[in-house]
């Protein structure tokens, strides 16, 4: 029993000795980092007051602090920022579907300013900004080397108000400048229409009104080609749309999907995960869908693409997406501003983060540049080689058919015509409609 008592004792010595080893260590550690710290906040403190008092003009020291603010998080990811009170309100009001501006999204890439997507129908896309450009300059005044918010502010103004920015594009041997006029940038998150008999779905952005204006599109849609059996599948063109809300692309990939993970986020504590699924219920009813995305596709615009491209439940199409795959929080700050902080990476249901990657499409279709100026005019001396048999003068008629069967043939030769203009005009979206045309006729010759 004495023996046992010692052996005990002994071994609980033991576990006091190696417990001292290994904590005395890591508290040593953990004092010194937060010395370190203390140091370096001091030595900012330091910086701080030299500036204001020595520094060849009066400063504004809420200004100076914003920006030492600013820095530290512009030093972490390009879209981590401060967001001082006004820049702050805009954001709101932005997610809500209405701001002021040019009507682009931009990034910071290596100091230069980069447009992810200009937004339909605004003043930039009317400009003919695209995706990709380099804006260099503002106004004469380089952008080079200033902090995104404030590239943002120097390219904001009054509604009317004109501004020249210089933008460098991949294929075009010199910088050019555009005039734009500034205009209220009124955001419809989403439209619906039909080309024949495929709904097409176009989303802008993702806001608050993105999936009712898509749910609500697409049932009105439905209704006026006569319901879901007539229709021969859905498009749903997600192309320059920059993102937005998440929790907005996670209702719209829940419209298509029956069940299965949507998403995941991963951060830097495991336990933070989280992992969202779909709700029962897809309200396409499984009609064949194309998704179309090009490089200004991104974020949530990526969530929604990859989670139906995952599920199999769609036939992704057109070009790789920008990649931004991360996730940012925004936290209130006393005074009224807020900080955007990058807290988590984005996943697809596989597991794939998009990050620095994008989605790539399941087909790639490059949208052809259109040169007008290169088309000639059409020459009316040439018509004649243009007739068809019925045109020529005396050809017989054809007494084989009946009148119905007659209109439907003008019907068909008219939804020809009008695929034929469609892909002069946009060459992607006439490629998904064909490609629903395709899978409809072939499951018609199925049954």
């Amino acid at each position: 029993m004495k023996k046992f008592v010692m052996a005990a004792l002994g071994g609980t010595l033991a576990g006091a000795l190696l417990t001292t080893q290994i904590a005395g260590p890591l508290i040593a550690q953990d004092t010194a980092r937060n010395a370190s710290v203390y140091e370096q906040l001091d030595l900012f403190g330091d910086v701080f007051e030299r500036i204001r008092q020595n520094y060849v003009e009066e400063v504004d020291e809420s200004e100076l602090i914003e920006a030492a603010i600013n820095g530290m998080l512009q030093s972490l990811d390009p879209h981590s920022s401060y967001l001082p009170p006004e820049a702050a309100a805009e954001m709101q009001e932005h997610t809500r579907g209405t701001f002021g501006g040019l009507g682009i999204e931009v990034t910071q890439e290596e100091g230069w300013v980069k447009v992810v997507s200009p937004i339909d129908n605004t003043p930039a896309f009317d400009a003919g900004i695209q995706s990709g450009d380099i804006i260099t300059h503002v106004d004469g005044e380089a952008l080079f080397g200033l902090g995104l918010d404030e590239a943002v502010k120097m390219m904001r103004g009054p509604v009317g108000s004109e501004i020249v920015i210089t933008v460098v594009r991949e294929g075009v041997d010199e910088p050019f400048d555009v005039t734009i006029v500034r205009d209220e940038i009124k955001l419809t998150a989403a439209t619906a229409r039909a080309i024949g008999k495929v709904v097409v779905l176009r989303a802008t952005t993702f806001n608050d009104q993105t999936y009712p204006n898509l749910r609500d599109g697409l049932a009105k849609v439905v209704e006026e080609l006569g319901g879901l059996d007539n229709v021969e599948g859905v498009v749903l063109d997600l192309r320059n749309n920059p993102g937005g809300l998440v929790s907005a692309a996670i209702s719209v990939a829940d419209m298509f999907l029956e069940e299965g993970e949507i998403m995941s986020t991963r951060g830097r504590d495991p336990a933070e995960s989280d992992r969202v699924n779909a709700r029962p219920g897809d309200e396409t009813n499984g009609l064949p869908l194309v998704v179309l995305i090009n490089g200004g596709s991104a974020s949530a615009s990526e969530i929604v693409a990859g989670a139906l491209q995952d599920h199999h439940r769609a036939v992704v199409v057109g070009e790789q997406s920008f990649g931004k795959g991360s996730v940012q929080s925004l936290m209130p700050l006393r005074g009224d501003g807020m900080m955007r902080l990058t807290t988590a990476r984005y996943y697809t249901p596989s597991g794939r983060s998009i990050q620095a990657l994008g989605i790539s499409p399941d087909i790639v279709v490059i949208q052809p540049p259109r040169h007008p100026e290169d088309m000639g005019e059409e020459n009316p001396a040439l018509d004649h080689f243009n007739r068809s048999e019925a045109e020529l003068r005396g050809a017989l008629d054809n007494d084989s058919i009946t009148e119905d069967e007659r209109k439907q043939i003008e019907e068909a030769r008219k939804a020809a015509e009008e695929s034929a203009r469609l892909r002069d005009e946009d060459f992607q979206l006439s490629y998904a409609v064909d490609l629903l045309k395709g899978l409809a006729t072939i499951a018609t010759l199925q049954q």
